[in-house]
């Protein structure tokens, strides 16, 4: 079966409802498209500065990626979609949305 990642950078609209970002991602946002046939699976991550490697001014802090498998991998990105027009996938006045999330699509090649 076909595998990708569905990878969505992301930020909450201020550093003061950074609690409400996270727990709305956590608690309702992920669950909500994990109930889309082909999502499997989804790990979040936050952006760190170390000694030897520094983010550019501007990156998004988060990340989420979403594992999908799927015979035809288009098919759960139509259903999101979907999902998201109808309502189904909450949404928060907590994450930034300008300039928008930046959605990445990969497919596994081996």
């Amino acid at each position: 079966m076909p595998k990708g990642i569905l990878v969505v950078q992301t930020r909450p609209v201020s550093a003061e409802r950074e609690d409400e970002y996270n727990k709305w991602y956590s608690e309702e946002h992920v669950p909500d498209i994990l109930k889309i046939p082909g999502f499997v699976g989804a790990r979040r991550y936050r952006v760190r500065d170390t000694a030897d490697v520094t983010a550019d001014p501007g990156t998004l802090e988060y990340i989420t990626i979403y594992e999908i498998e799927a015979d035809d991998l288009a098919t759960p990105l139509q259903d999101l979609r979907a999902s998201s027009n109808a309502g189904r996938v909450r949404r928060s006045s907590s994450l930034q949305t300008d300039p928008p999330p930046i959605r990445t699509f990969y497919e596994l090649i081996d």
